[in-house]
């Protein structure tokens, strides 16, 4: 048996949005059950996000420490951000994300994993890419606001972020992934066994 999500949409009988945000919104479906029965199903809708495993030179990853309301953390993270235009290409947004973030840029790119986050409840999909060959973005720093005024930059051992996840003291999700994702690609086929950074994406399309 081959291992593999596979894509599959039961019918849906109705559908409305009972709230719109900024960036997200709560769409509620009555889909058919495979007995027959309907239920309704509350989610949030969301455009995609991108995030970056900057790995440099020293094997240390580049994290960033920012406050998130929803779960009352300061959470060390990696860079990430919002597919804010639909059909955008995700290594373009993580690119950018890298420089407006952290004011680098990278020469080499791939992609290293692709996951829902939160599948029961939210259809975000995210790109988490790798990205080494760091060096400094020319041009002048772009100017953060809101949450990201407040936060911290640091670059962390792969080793001690790895030991942090396993010891339960950190918990972002693109994070978690990057770090056992990356280790688990060093100790099999080797970063150049990574899909290219342009890579097909079925959950967010985006045009070749």
């Amino acid at each position: 048996m081959t291992i593999q999500d596979t894509p599959e949409e039961w019918r849906v009988t109705a559908t409305s949005t009972p709230f719109r945000g900024n960036k997200t919104s709560v769409r509620t479906d009555d889909v058919v059950m495979p007995d027959g029965t309907v239920v309704g199903r509350d989610y949030q809708v969301h455009p995609g996000s991108v995030a970056v495993l900057a790995l440099d030179d020293e094997d240390r990853v580049l994290v960033l420490r920012q406050y998130r309301h929803p779960v009352r953390h300061k959470l060390w993270e990696i860079p990430a951000g919002l597919l804010d235009v639909p059909g955008e290409n995700p290594l373009h947004a993580a690119q950018r994300e890298l420089y407006e973030e952290a004011h680098v840029k990278a020469e080499e790119w791939h992609v290293l994993t692709d996951v829902y986050t939160t599948p029961g409840g939210c259809d975000e999909a995210v790109r988490v890419f790798l990205a080494r060959g760091l060096s400094e973005a020319e041009g002048v720093r772009f100017e953060v606001a809101e949450e990201e005024a407040d936060m911290e930059l640091a670059r962390v051992p792969l080793t001690e972020l790895a030991r942090g996840v396993l010891a339960g003291e950190l918990h972002n999700n693109c994070l978690v992934v990057g770090v056992l994702s990356v280790l688990a690609a060093r100790a099999g086929d080797g970063f150049e066994a990574l899909r290219p950074a342009e890579a097909p994406w079925p959950a967010r399309p985006f045009p070749a």
